[in-house]
Formats: structure tokens, C-alpha cells, sequence
């Protein structure tokens, strides 16, 4: 549908600021009218394409086993590398007084995990014998890099039994809850980290060096399933003794901790996923639909009708007057019922086919121009695709207003943002903040799955022209 809406009539009046004399009264404007055109009469295409292969671009690590009707099956087991301390304290401690050296795994304590919050599953731990290989994807084999008779640790866990604590962040603005899973590791890792800290400082100067000494983790599901976790953080504390001066000059010994290692985003850390898709859903596919599934799962190759809105935008435009205000996309998504009510993606990367490997291994972040994201809305069931205003402007400055091949074809696939937001407040004023995407990466932070409707899909493009009379 088109529709022109007349905005507005320029140069009825002049208005003065202060006082007005003959000499600064309008004689340079022209009589003109302006107009906003509106289009929404473009059609979107698209299939879904299988997904299986995800390059590690997060820290994010999901673990466990879930089994949905409506979804499939889905596994996911971790390696990583960590990220070492820079300073140790080998003055007033020693490797004798490390008491005991935990691995300590954290979710968020709301959505950080997908299933059943009391289902008996157990986690085991191995450490890797050699380095792990970059890139490294997904449907990585761990079978050469561990030792399954060498067990680190084994231990039973659950969100509802994790450990609960809370912190501010943001100067008190924002209030966090997260849970804590606790695996005891051999106090020789830690005695063992501490000492070469003690000889070869040098060995913790870069995540490089050190994955030459300690190559990392193992950390697979080894009994039950129900649940799968998203551990945004993974670190290996040491706990020790040390010895202070008390003010009478005697020795004071106090019990301690230090975090010596964490799974960082500048290591290597990767989800080892296998996903089973449930026969419907593949069912559905077969027949036409356009399936988003994540992780590891569907993403959808659409023609996206960029040719179309840039002739519509060419033959509502007489003059150079005309400018094109906005384009955006309205895409609805129609949630799949599954037995944990999995729910639509958070977010979804709609970028040029060509460009996707590019954009995911580069840590890309979305430019408007070939690369666009958006966030769901559940209560709208939507994604809302604005901005995309540059996308047409860079085929009509650069390519003369003929868009090839690798404009129109297009994929949208799930993933996982990373924000950061900044928040001010003062005594006299409210609480302002900005919020800033840092990262973009395949998601693989829980399950998701949703329908795209297409055939209700809304794509606009407005633009205003003048007419001088």
C-alpha cells in the first residue's frame, strides 16, 4: 500500500526572533512543499538452511543434556583455555599453604538455564594434554585432547542447588543475582600454577604462553539430563594461607583466595554441541517453513526486495530534492509449542550471505549498511529491523541504484549480544544510562526455536520530496 502525506506548507509565514526589519525579512527562501511518501508494499522471501557448524566466538558455555518434544535433543559439553593472573603472591605464601583449589562455574540466577531446575545430572572435568586449535567450531572432537582415566573431578549439579549471592554494579544502579557451582579440584593445580608462577613468571604474560603450560578444561555432562546451563563465567580459585605482621610484631595467619585463572573472551573457549532435531520440525522445513533454530540449529537465507523499494524510491523522486528518511522491517515470529517451552531467540543477525563467515570470525559488529540486528519483542511477537536506512543509500550512491546479487541475498540467524551500559545519576537529577553493543556472536548461550511469518512480514520505506512552485 502507498500512501503521500502532505507534512506541511513552507514559507506561509516568516517568523522573527527579536525585531524584524525590511532588510532580514525571507526574500532568499522559495515557496516549496514538502511531502512524506510511505511504501509497504514489498514482499520478503525466505528458507531455512541447517546451521550445525558454529565458529566459538564467546565465553558464554553451555553444559548439559535436554530433551524436548517440538525441539529434539540437545547436548553440550565445554573446553577452554584461561585467561592467568598477572600477579601471585609467592612473598607471603607458599605452595605448601594452599589448603584446596576450586573450579567455580556461574549462571545468572534468572534464565540461566533451559529444563528442569531439579533434574540429577553430573558433571566431570579433565584436563587437556595439549593446546586446543584455532579457530575451533562446535562440532569439535575432544577425543585426542584429554585423557577419559585421568578424572580431575566429578560432582553433581543444579541451579536449585547452586549457591546464591548478589552484587551492584554500575555505581548501585543496577542491581545482579547469580548462582555459583562449586567443583573441588586437586590442591595440586593450584600448587602446581602457583610454583610456575614462582619460577617462570614469564609464562603468564600472555594466554599463549600459558596455554603452553596449562592447556585448560574439560567440562562434559556425564550422567542424567533434563537441563542444559549458560556459565558466563568459569575460573579456578586458590585458596591458601598467609602471614601477616600483627601490631605486636608477631606473625598473624589469615585464610585467603585468589582467582588464577578465568575463561575470558580473549581465550579459546568452545561449546561442543550435538542437536537431534525433532522430526516435526524437520517436517516443517520439508514443507516450506521458514524455522529459526538455535543453537547449532536452522537459520533462514532470504531475497530481500531491495531492488524493488530502491525503484519505488526512484519513481516517487522527480528532483534532487528527495531524501530517504527511513527503511525498516517488521518481521513476526510465530513461537513453536516444546515441552520446556523453549522460547523465539532473543536476537537475530540479519547480514549479507556472503559476508556471514566474514562477520562472525572478524567479531564483527553490526554496520546498518550490509549487517542489522534485532531483539524480540514477546509481547509483539516481533522483530523490528529499523535502521536500515544506509543499506539503500550505499546502493544508490555507490552502485548507480542497481543492487546485485549480494545485496538482495541475505541470512537471518540467531545470536547472542553482549551490552554494556553506562549509567550517571547526581543528587539532583535521575538515573540516566546508554546502553553500547560490544559483541555479536553465534548463540549458543540456550536453546531457542521459532516460526517466521513472511506472509506477514511489513518492510517501509519513507521518504520526503519538495516541489518548488
Amino acid at each position: 500500500m502507498n500512501k503521500i502525506i502532505n507534512v506541511l506548507y513552507a514559507l506561509l509565514t516568516l517568523v522573527c526572533v527579536g525585531s524584524c526589519t525590511d532588510s532580514n525579512i525571507g526574500s532568499a527562501l522559495a515557496d516549496k512543499k514538502l511531502f512524506i511518501v510511505e511504501d509497504s508494499s514489498f514482499v520478503i522471501t525466505g528458507h531455512s538452511v541447517p546451521n550445525p557448524r558454529l565458529q566459538a566466538r564467546t565465553s558464554s558455555q553451555l553444559l548439559g543434556v535436554i530433551r524436548s518434544e517440538g525441539y529434539g535433543t540437545l547436548s553440550s559439553d565445554v573446553v577452554t583455555q584461561f585467561m592467568p593472573v598477572l600477579l601471585i603472591d609467592t612473598v607471603r605464601t607458599s605452595a605448601a599453604a594452599i589448603d584446596s583449589c576450586k573450579l567455580r562455574l556461574r549462571i545468572p540466577a534468572t534464565g540461566g538455564f533451559t529444563g528442569d531446575s531439579l533434574a540429577t545430572m553430573r558433571l566431570n572435568v579433565y584436563r587437556l594434554k595439549k593446546q586446543l586449535p584455532s579457530p575451533i567450531y562446535s562440532d569439535f572432537d575432544p577425543t585426542d585432547y584429554y585423557d577419559p582415566d585421568e578424572l580431575l573431578a566429578s560432582v553433581p549439579y543444579s541451579p536449585a542447588a547452586a549457591e546464591l549471592f548478589s552484587f551492584t554494579a554500575d555505581g548501585g544502579a543496577t542491581f545482579i543475582n547469580y548462582r555459583d557451582v562449586y567443583v573441588t579440584l586437586p590442591v595440586e593445580v593450584a600448587r602446581d600454577i602457583f610454583t610456575e608462577f614462582k619460577q617462570n613468571p614469564a609464562t603468564f604474560s600472555s594466554p599463549k604462553l600459558f596455554a603452553q603450560f596449562f592447556p585448560g578444561l574439560y567440562i562434559t555432562n556425564s550422567y542424567g539430563s533434563g537441563r542444559v546451563m549458560n556459565f558466563t563465567h568459569t575460573e579456578i580459585i586458590s585458596y591458601f594461607r598467609r602471614t601477616y605482621k600483627a601490631t605486636d610484631g608477631s606473625d598473624s595467619i589469615v585464610v585467603a583466595n585468589q582467582t588464577y585463572l578465568g575463561a575470558t573472551p580473549e581465550v579459546l573457549s568452545d561449546n561442543i554441541i550435538h542437536l537431534d532435531i525433532d522430526k516435526k520440525i524437520q517436517d516443517m522445513v520439508d514443507a516450506g517453513d521458514a524455522i529459526i533454530m538455535a543453537p547449532a540449529g536452522y537459520e533462514v537465507q532470504v531475497k530481500f526486495p531491495i531492488q524493488e523499494i530502491i525503484d519505488a524510491y526512484l519513481s516517487g523522486s522527480d528532483d534532487d530534492l528527495s531524501i530517504v528518511n527511513a527503511l525498516s522491517m517488521e518481521l513476526p515470529v510465530e513461537p513453536i509449542a516444546t515441552e520446556y517451552k523453549i522460547n523465539p531467540p532473543d536476537y537475530l543477525l540479519m547480514v549479507k550471505t556472503s559476508m556471514k563467515d566474514q562477520f562472525i570470525a572478524g567479531d564483527s559488529l553490526t554496520n546498518n549498511k550490509d549487517s542489522f540486528y534485532a531483539k524480540y519483542d514477546p509481547k509483539t511477537r516481533k522483530y523490528v529491523f529499523s535502521g536500515m536506512r544506509d543499506y539503500v543509500l550505499n546502493i544508490l550512491k555507490n552502485k548507480l541504484g542497481v543492487a546485485d546479487e549480494e545485496d538482495i541475498n541475505l541470512t537471518i540467524t540467531p545470536v547472542d549480544v553482549t551490552t554494556y551500559t553506562n549509567a550517571t545519576a547526581s543528587y539532583y537529577t535521575t538515573t540516566t544510562s546508554t546502553t553500547t553493543v560490544t559483541k555479536i556472536a553465534p548463540q549458543v548461550s540456550k536453546p531457542a526455536i521459532a516460526k517466521i511469518r513472511f506472509d506477514k512480514a511489513k518492510i517501509k520505506i519513507s521518504f520526503s520530496k519538495q516541489f518548488l512552485f
